[in-house]
């Protein structure tokens, strides 16, 4: 009868959770930009027509766009912030305070319109405010056209000029890139040190720059015939120059964010990829990293084809990975990475930018708000398509997640990871937060509801929120239609506070052929509880625990050993008490002995007779 009623309760529960979809809408941004790069002065001069939807049920007054160049500049929020946190980032510190005039960023709007109506407008450091001509209704569209200056930064964070392995132009967060609207409302952040959230939409871009320079980057290129550079055919000749220059012109479409990189000393490869997508490769010509390089290609290839089974297609044709920026860093169709190390690094760095182009690009969250969702997950999966392409074969691949965040905890210095990515007070806090926390919550979610449901969740939510943007309560709903667990307890504790999990084996006595254990729970944050028996005779024997708030049970994940359920724990009690009944005297008794429990004090997990 419980069964049969708790099947009711998961048809119900599934029919409310698809109408929380219903409502859901999304603005609609396409971009036509053609920009002149001057590669001795790094200067150049934009233009942008910017058609923008607004599928809000709301009436746009305003619009905000972001600036993003002028964070490197004496004085900015992110030099600001670099200098007064304790833990600055490294790779800025100081560094913004001492650029010079030629060597700061810049986005200087010069005209601005909405249907051929001058605007007015303000620029307040990395954003810039626009009050519209006219309100833009639900349903309508507007054209913005925008012309402007800009000056690329000295390599510092994420994009600039000469970035340290020589590589000329790393450009992301090049253009005036129109702010998100969405159920929350505009999302202006300004540029002090994270990451991003944009508008969905189609690009059209052209770029006029020397001749002797190969771009790669966001989008499919239109003319490869008149570029060459390592794109066209076989047998096809390149046009020549116009004025010293070649304008290569790109579309993207359906895509949040346009980036590219450039320099006069890139090799271009081209390596087959899966479901006929195109890898391409832009890196330097240096003798030291060429054979790296080179061995990346086919590495790429089963890196792309392991996320293509494990979370659904890639669904675009060409995919970018290229030497620039200061580490790596997603974009869209392609990534920018330092390309000056070991191969192993190489591809580490490579695997987890790739698995980007899931989470965060195709499942596009709102980074500043909720940086594990993407960093956490992309890290989980690349984790485990290391093991899987580099043959690492560890029985816990997230191992050192689970490291990091311990480190996290020890440290007493963590914020829950619903903070604001700018507003963690240390650096090294959010790293954990966001890459460690984050990938640990998908691991243990795999603890919590069976790895199995857990494959399939990756997958549906893939299925149902691709070019979209999901929050963390849409996947969790995901992995409740899916396993038939309510997960709101799990979403609650290990985002939105800082509660740990910490159970402990309080007492083991034996009399008269039972074994009476007493476990407690010491951590605020409940779970399920997996309990492993050894006997002498070295046979094993597992007992779970389901946990009273998650109304559901997981199948047994080592079908090959006997398994007891036992009755649910209600979270408020702080002990539960059990019976093992056997002629076999226990020997050893673990809890969570696969070690997929994030258990912060895990020394008193495991009890053995003496």
């Amino acid at each position: 009868m419980r069964y049969f009623l708790l099947g009711l309760l998961l048809i119900g529960a599934t029919s409310i959770f698809a109408q929380n979809t219903n409502g859901y809408w999304q603005q609609k941004v396409d971009y036509k930009m053609v920009i002149d790069m001057d590669v001795e002065n790094y200067q150049y001069k934009g233009k942008q027509e910017l058609v923008y939807t607004n599928n809000s049920p709301d009436t746009i007054s305003r619009v905000f766009y972001h600036l993003y160049f002028n964070a490197f500049q004496p004085g900015s929020e992110m030099d600001v912030r670099s200098r007064t946190i304790t833990d600055p980032d490294r790779r800025v510190g100081d560094r913004i305070s001492k650029l010079t005039p030629s060597e700061i960023g810049y986005i200087k709007p010069t005209s601005l319109t909405q249907d051929g109506k001058k605007l007015d407008y303000e620029v307040v450091g990395t954003v810039l405010e626009v009050s519209l001509y006219a309100p833009i209704l639900p349903g309508k569209s507007t054209t913005f056209k925008m012309d402007w200056d800009a000056q690329v930064p000295l390599q510092i964070r994420r994009s600039g000029r000469n970035n340290k392995e020589g590589v000329a132009l790393s450009m992301a967060q090049w253009y005036p890139k129109l702010a998100e609207y969405d159920f929350e409302g505009w999302h202006a952040d300004p540029y002090i040190g994270r990451e991003f959230h944009g508008v969905w939409g189609d690009f059209d871009v052209t770029i006029t720059i020397d001749k002797d320079y190969t771009i790669g980057g966001t989008g499919y290129l239109q003319n490869p015939a008149e570029v060459g550079h390592g794109y066209q055919l076989p047998g096809q000749k390149t046009m020549p120059a116009v004025k010293g220059k070649f304008n290569w012109h790109f579309i993207a479409p359906n895509v949040h964010d346009f980036t590219w990189a450039a320099d006069d000393n890139f090799i271009h490869d081209v390596y087959n990829g899966p479901n006929g997508v195109d890898l391409h490769f832009f890196y330097k010509n240096k003798p030291e990293i060429l054979e790296n390089w080179k061995k990346l290609q086919p590495k790429a290839a089963e890196l792309l084809e392991y996320f293509n089974e494990q979370i659904g297609p890639y669904p675009y044709k060409q995919y970018s990975i290229i030497q620039g920026g200061d580490g790596g860093m997603e974009y869209g169709m392609c990534t920018l990475i330092t390309g000056e190390r070991t191969f192993g690094s190489l591809v580490g760095v490579t695997a987890h930018e790739i698995a980007h182009s899931w989470f965060q690009f195709l499942l596009a969250n709102n980074e500043l708000k909720h940086g594990w969702f993407d960093e956490g997950f992309a890290d989980y999966i690349s984790d485990k398509a290391m093991g899987e392409v580099m043959q690492y074969n560890a029985d816990n691949p997230h191992v050192g997640s689970y490291g990091g965040y311990m480190s996290l905890v020890r440290s007493g210095r963590e914020q829950p990871q619903s903070t604001h990515a700018d507003r963690f007070e240390y650096n090294k806090a959010y790293s954990n937060a966001a890459y460690s926390k984050g990938a640990v919550f998908v691991a243990q979610l795999g603890y919590v509801i069976g790895e199995e449901n857990l494959k399939k969740t990756l997958k549906r939510y893939y299925s149902e929120w691709k070019f979209k943007h999901p929050t963390p309560n849409d996947f969790i709903r995901i992995a409740e239609k899916v396993s038939g667990f309510e997960l709101d307890w799990y979403l609650t504790d290990w985002t939105q506070t800082t509660n740990t999990i910490d159970y402990g084996i309080a007492s083991v006595i034996e009399e008269s052929g039972k074994t009476k254990v007493v476990l407690e729970r010491i951590g605020l944050m409940p779970m399920p509880i997996d309990l492993y028996v050894q006997f002498e005779d070295g046979t094993q024997e597992a007992f779970y625990i389901p946990l009273q708030m998650a109304r559901a049970e997981k199948t047994n994940p080592y079908p090959m050993m006997k398994r007891t359920v036992l009755p649910d724990w209600a979270w408020a009690h702080p002990t539960y008490e059990l019976e093992i009944v056997s002629d076999k005297k226990v020997k050893y008794l673990s809890i969570d002995a696969t070690g997929r429990m994030a258990d912060v004090q895990p020394s008193n997990n495991n009890f053995e007779a003496q």
